[in-house]
Formats: C-alpha cells, structure tokens, sequence
C-alpha cells in the first residue's frame, strides 16, 4: 500500500482529539489578526435591476470583455452544445475541437509554433516550469532554475516543485541573472513574470533574453498581465520583445484577464508542447477547461483581433490614473500595462482605505503581506478599456478623496 493511502477500515481519532490536533490555528489566527493580515471573502452581490454597479478597479478584466455579448453568448451556446463541464482530463474526455481551435488561434496570434490549454493559469505555470526544469546531466551536475524574486506565486511554487537547483535573483537584474548563469556549468532555465502583479512594472526581456543566449539557458515568461495590453495589437510582452517564435523562448499566459474567461495556456516550439502533453502533471491528471470558458476566451481573442485598440486604450486609462493620482500627492508606480499601485503606510491603512473606496463607489483592490514580496501594502487599481474618461476620472477623485480623509495624503 503506498504511505499516504488510508485503508478503508481506518480508525480516526475522536472529534474532540481531532479539534485539539489544530488548536495552534487559533494563535496564526490571533497573530494575523493583531497584523491586520486576516483575509475574508466578500461575495459579490447578484446585480439588481436599477441598483448602480459600483465600479470596478479590482478585477483583471482589462479589456472589458467579461461581459461583452458575443462572448457570454459564446460561452452559453458551447454550456448547450457540450455540457457544463468538459467532463474529464485532456487526454480522457476533455479536449474538444473548441480546446483545438483555441491553442491554433492564441499561437497565431502571439506568434509562436504552438500551444496547450490548461484549466487556469496556476497549472499553466506549474506545469511550465516542472516539466521544462533542466534534467541532471550525465556528469550528475543538476539544472538550475533562475527566478525573480518578484515572480507570481505560481511561478515560485513551480520553482520549489521542480527537481532542479534554484538561484533567486534580485528583481528585474538581468547582470544578476548573468552572474547566476555564469556561475553554473550545465543546462539553465530564467524565470520571469512579462509584468509583475504587484507594481504592474515591466520585465526587461530583450536584456534578459541577451543574458540567457550568452550562457544558453531558456527563458520561461509568464505573460498573464502583458497578453492583450501590450504589443501589436495587444499580442502580448514577449511579442513586444522580438521574442516571439523564438526556440529558446516559452510564454504562458492566462485566459481570465484580458480575454474575461477563465484557464491558461502555455506557448512556445511545437517539441515543448508536445513535451507537456506527455510529461506535465497539471495536464495529465487535471480536468480540462470547461467547454464555456474555452468557447469564451476564443471569442474574446476574436474581439481583440477585430478591435485592436483596445490594448491602446487600457494603457491610456493606466496612464491617467497615475498621473491624477501622484498630482495629488500619492505614491503610485509607473504603470507599464494596466496595473496602477498606490503605496499604502500600514496593512491596516490599506484595508480601511479599500473599504472608504468600496463605500465610496470604486472597488479596489488591496494587497498585504505575504501577498507582497517588499512587504510594503498597497491598494492595486487595474485599468479597463471600457470605462469612459468620466469613470476613470471618478475613480481618481474617490480614490483620492479617500486618502485625504484618512490623512494619507495633505489637501492642499
């Protein structure tokens, strides 16, 4: 039997012994409470007929494509045509001609030789970086994994699973990410967000794509908040780049942002994705994506391609709101796609600040500790192609207004 199988005649212990076993979440509880780092659900409310909407600057709906009609139509008629669910995992039951006519479309348009979808973007990135992590040579040296220290979770988790050596390196440094290289003798992969979730800054690409050619490592991209925002046409960061199609170059990217579905999908040399077909667990024992989402996000790529302004626009919007918001005297990062950050003094400032916005009509969202590697809080306003000029400029006044009647920021 393998040691984690419980045989079906197992005796557990007493609920009373059971409730005790975890008694030491009370004092994490406790302490994260007294940090101000508690995190609770806020269902969103069904929507009512002649109830305003508040406005939404918290969700990765970039494009404002969530709710466009061809796409929720296309999700609907896909739930009719195949079912609710996809039914099984990719290789049993779950891929459907929409799963096939999606990865052809997303590798035309990002330019690369081909692609898998995967049921998000966590098991596109889990299964980027296991399967693609550098096998021990004959010699016994091992791979190396090199990974910014400002990468999304999933990307470092993949990174902690993978069966290869690991050097973090300090955030966007590609000389760093050289020196990692050069002190390694053997095969190497780079790690790295397009757009980094937190401060929506800019991965410089180009420079890291010069440093792994010099030391002839991989690079892996996630590429799930630069996809339909920046490049031709909203084509996406390793477009922008000159690095798509390349054969030392693997992009992921997610399907739930910009496209307003749901998945993720990993692009890159047909070899690469025949590899993960055969190789990656995320894909092998997961179900495939549901039918609707799949049929969604293939819509909404339909959409881009014929409105390609859309990447424009969303980044004008980003523009605005940092612009309105640091004329007022607020620390916000330079936004490189659609991501805006605002500096907040203190977990609890961020939350309280959040609930005055969300009271106030905007939805923002707040990130803490853990949830931010320079342990700074902050309030994350993304930008959408939809608003008009006047909601971008309420957001800005609400968000501002908020600060001052906290006393985060002067008046005058």
């Amino acid at each position: 039997m393998p040691h984690d199988a419980v045989p079906h005649d197992a005796v557990f212990p007493s609920s009373s012994t059971s409730s005790s076993t975890f008694d030491w979440l009370d004092e994490q509880h406790r302490l994260r409470r007294e940090a101000g780092l508690v995190r609770t659900l806020r269902p969103r409310p069904e929507p009512r007929a002649g109830e305003p909407a508040p406005l939404d600057l918290a969700g990765n709906d970039y494009l404002g494509l969530s709710r466009h009609l061809e796409v929720t139509r296309a999700a609907a008629d896909a739930a009719r045509l195949w079912g609710a669910g996809s039914t099984g995992s990719r290789l049993v039951s779950g891929s459907t001609a929409l799963h096939a006519r999606l990865e052809e479309a997303l590798a035309e348009f990002c330019g690369f030789e081909a692609a898998l979808v995967f049921s998000s973007g966590y098991a596109a990135n889990l299964a980027a970086v296991t399967a693609l992590a550098p096998p021990p040579e004959s010699t016994g040296a091992r791979g190396l994994l090199v990974c910014d220290e400002g990468n999304h979770a999933s990307l470092i988790d993949g990174c902690r699973l993978a069966r290869a050596g690991r050097a973090v390196v300090p955030h966007s440094a590609p000389e760093a990410v050289g020196k990692a290289l050069a002190a390694h003798q053997g095969r190497a992969l780079m790690v790295t967000d397009s757009v980094f979730s937190v401060d929506g800054d800019a991965a410089p690409l180009a420079a890291l794509a010069r440093q792994c050619r010099r030391h002839g490592a991989g690079l892996l991209v996630d590429d799930a908040h630069g996809l339909g925002v920046l490049g031709d046409g909203g084509r996406g960061a390793p477009y922008a780049a000159g690095l798509a199609g390349a054969p030392d170059v693997v992009t992921t990217v997610t399907l739930s942002k910009s496209l307003g579905a749901q998945g993720g999908v990993v692009l890159g040399p047909a070899r690469v994705i025949g590899h993960l077909v055969s190789s990656a667990r995320t894909f092998i024992f997961d179900t495939g994506l549901a039918p609707a989402a799949t049929a969604a996000a293939l819509t909404a790529l339909e959409v881009l391609r014929r409105e390609p302004g859309r990447a424009a626009r969303v980044r004008a919007v980003a523009a605005r709101l940092h612009t309105r918001l640091t004329a007022a005297g607020l620390t916000a990062v330079r936004p490189d796609a659609a991501v805006v950050s605002v500096r907040a003094p203190s977990p609890r400032a961020a939350v309280r600040w959040q609930a005055d916005c969300r009271a106030a009509g905007v939805e923002v969202g707040c990130f803490r500790p853990p949830s931010v590697p320079d342990g700074v809080s902050r309030l994350r306003l993304t930008a959408r192609a939809d608003l008009t000029d006047e909601q971008v400029e309420r957001a800005a006044d609400i968000v501002v207004e908020t600060a001052v009647t906290a006393g985060l920021v002067n008046s005058t």
